[in-house]
């Protein structure tokens, strides 16, 4: 993206009188978010929801310091972002109504697998909560799911650690920006998460772990998956939020039942009763209600005995072969072929049902 697009999009992030689905009304409406500080504000006004008070906010001068200097800290820092209506913007998440204008990325994150699980829960997670969160993730990692939380306490970094564990990528998204973590215990868990997928957020650098911003989040992680699990919960709390949000996404949500007098099965059962969510009481419930088997025999029927491989892709089928997973840089570095061309190859290599895509960038033989 051009600085001056950036600095735009930065621009319209931080006016606090304009959220999410009002900026996109806006750049859709003008045509492009550029255009949004070009336009006459007498052909802004006629947009609805654009009253005195957002026009005012709008052109804040200090608006434009502020985005100059987060522009330059996402330059000096290398800061990976996407834009709403980039294609590598999470797809899920891109159909949500009040998704994010633009997210940071830090680590290896990979969009491209369509089996995507949130999973998320009460910070006080009993071992019986724990327990089933290890041995959930445990059961699905044959069928290679990222799997995403938010880097809190309990269920979150339980969910985050056996996604390490089991070779799986897990995303972690924040409520505060890429120059501090919270908590501050969980630093020693950052490279892990990186090198096994990575971070997401929606705020600027500095911004501080507030709790509204928790809330905010919460619409990121129901709207990035397929599904949200929720392991444990009182009969309040975020995960109840996240599994109200994901409701209304229309996603799939999935609670695990609890005895009546545990305080942290009492937000899971409620929504069980209520039939806020499916009971959830092994990997199996996952698989089916998900169709992943479906998907599985598909895959399976479609695979042909005989394939024909033109060169390059016989390239890449033969190191695989010898040498078993590789890295996508390995890959274009072996095989002397260019990542812009690697990509569309191995897209294609997968659909003939000769490889597979893994987390990390990785890839195999199927």
């Amino acid at each position: 993206m051009k600085e001056e697009k950036l600095l735009a999009v930065l621009r319209l992030q931080r006016c606090k009188a304009i959220g999410d689905i009002l900026a996109k009304k806006l750049i859709v409406n003008v045509g492009d978010v550029e255009q949004v500080f070009k336009e006459k504000t007498a052909i802004l006004s006629k947009i609805n929801g654009i009253g005195s008070h957002v026009l005012k906010h709008l052109f804040d001068a200090k608006n434009i310091k502020l985005a100059q200097q987060e522009l330059k800290y996402i330059q000096d820092n290398n800061i990976s972002y996407s834009y709403f209506l980039d294609d590598d913007y999470p797809k899920n998440l891109q159909h949500c109504i009040d998704s994010p204008i633009l997210l940071f990325k830090d680590g290896k994150l990979d969009f491209s697998n369509p089996r995507i699980i949130s999973i998320v829960g009460t910070r006080n997670i009993s071992s019986y909560g724990r327990d089933f969160c290890n041995q959930l993730i445990k059961e699905i990692a044959t069928y290679n799911p990222i799997i995403v939380s938010g880097f809190a306490y309990g269920v979150d970094i339980c969910a985050h650690k056996a996604a390490i564990e089991y070779n799986l990528q897990t995303i972690a998204v924040l409520a505060h920006g890429f120059e501090q973590i919270y908590p501050k215990v969980h630093k020693k868990y950052i490279n892990q998460v990186n090198e096994n997928g990575g971070f997401l957020t929606e705020f600027w650098s500095e911004e501080d772990p507030l709790r509204e911003n928790f809330l905010k989040r919460n619409r990121i992680v129901a709207g990035i998956s397929k599904a949200t699990i929720i392991i444990e919960s009182a009969s309040k709390g975020g995960s109840l939020v996240t599994a109200d949000i994901a409701n209304s996404y229309n996603k799939d949500v999935f609670a695990v039942p609890g005895r009546t007098t545990d305080l942290y099965s009492r937000g899971c059962n409620n929504l069980i009763k209520n039939n806020r969510a499916y009971l959830l009481s092994s990997a199996t419930d996952i698989v089916k209600m998900l169709n992943w088997d479906v998907q599985e025999k598909a895959k399976t029927i479609q695979k042909q005995l005989f394939v024909e491989l033109n060169e390059n892709e016989q390239k890449i089928h033969d190191l695989l072969h010898d040498k078993g997973q590789q890295l996508l840089d390995v890959i274009s570095l072996e095989c002397n072929i260019p990542i812009y061309q690697l990509s569309s190859i191995l897209l294609q290599m997968e659909l003939k049902g000769v490889t597979k895509p893994l987390p990390g960038k990785m890839f195999e033989l199927t």
